[in-house]
């Protein structure tokens, strides 16, 4: 693959997470509303898990930045970062959607 079809390839990739990211920050918006409604016992437990979502979508923007400055084998390494990154928000947002339905 020469430099031109990665780059295409690295561009498609970042703008796909951005759009995805933005429909999970969508995701703990709907959370953080379902909270302000929740009893004060269950609130807790709501804002432990909002923390948390927080920290690990920190993470995952801090690994998208990194990828848009890396080329050549360097983005390949840190796209394996953002993907355990991505996995991680993914299955945090997957079971704080489940407990608070």
């Amino acid at each position: 693959m020469g430099p031109t079809e990665n780059k295409g390839l690295k561009e498609a990739y970042l703008a796909n997470r951005e759009a995805e990211l933005k429909e999970w920050d969508a995701k703990i918006l709907q959370l953080e509303a379902k909270a302000e409604q929740a009893q004060a016992q269950v609130k807790i437990l709501y804002y432990e898990q909002l923390e948390s979502l927080r920290t690990k979508r920190t993470t995952v923007r801090e690994k998208l930045h990194e990828l848009t400055l890396s080329s050549g084998a360097a983005w390949e390494s840190v796209k394996i970062g953002l993907e355990n990154a991505w996995h991680d928000l993914k299955g945090g947002l997957t079971s704080a959607a489940a407990k608070f339905k």
